[in-house]
C-alpha cells in the first residue's frame, strides 16, 4: 500500500495511546521497528483491558500482523482500541495503530491485531472479570 491510496479514516473516539516516533526507536533507513510499533500498541490495549477487568491483566496472545505501511522518524503514531469480546477472564481487543506525518493532516492505519488479554490476581493466577465493589 502506498500514501497515493484513497484516505481512510481513523476510529472514532480518542486514542488509548499517542507518541512520536524518535531515533532510538529506528533503524538505519529511519523506519521505526515494528516491535517498537507493537509495543505501543500492546501498552494501549493493556490499558484497555485493565480498565474493562479493574486490575492487573496480561496479553496472552496477538493474531498476526501486517505491517501496512511504514513510520518514520517524527511521525505521530495513534493507537485505538476496542473490546469485541470479554469472556470470565479473557478479553479480545481490537487495535489499530495510524501514522500522521509531523507536518501534515492525512492519517494512515500502519497495523492492526486482535489482542487477547487475561485479568490476573496479585499471585499471577487467572481471576473472573468483575465489576468493582461499590461498597
Amino acid at each position: 500500500m502506498t500514501d497515493a491510496q484513497p484516505m481512510e479514516k481513523p476510529p472514532a473516539g480518542i486514542p488509548m495511546v499517542r507518541a512520536i516516533a524518535m531515533p532510538a526507536d529506528a533503524n538505519a533507513n529511519g523506519d521505526i521497528f515494528g516491535g517498537w510499533l507493537m509495543s505501543q500498541m500492546d501498552l494501549a490495549a493493556g490499558n484497555l483491558a485493565s480498565r474493562t477487568s479493574y486490575g492487573r491483566c496480561v496479553t496472552v496472545s496477538v493474531d498476526a500482523m501486517t505491517f501496512l505501511r511504514p513510520v518514520k522518524i517524527g511521525d505521530e503514531v495513534s493507537v485505538y482500541c476496542e473490546l469485541l469480546a470479554t469472556g470470565r477472564t479473557s478479553m479480545k481487543i481490537n487495535v489499530e495503530a495510524w501514522r500522521r506525518a509531523r507536518i501534515g493532516a492525512e492519517e494512515y492505519r500502519v497495523t492492526k491485531a486482535v489482542f487477547t488479554f487475561v485479568a490476573i490476581d496479585a499471585e499471577g493466577k487467572p481471576r473472573p472479570i468483575t465489576e468493582p465493589s461499590h461498597a
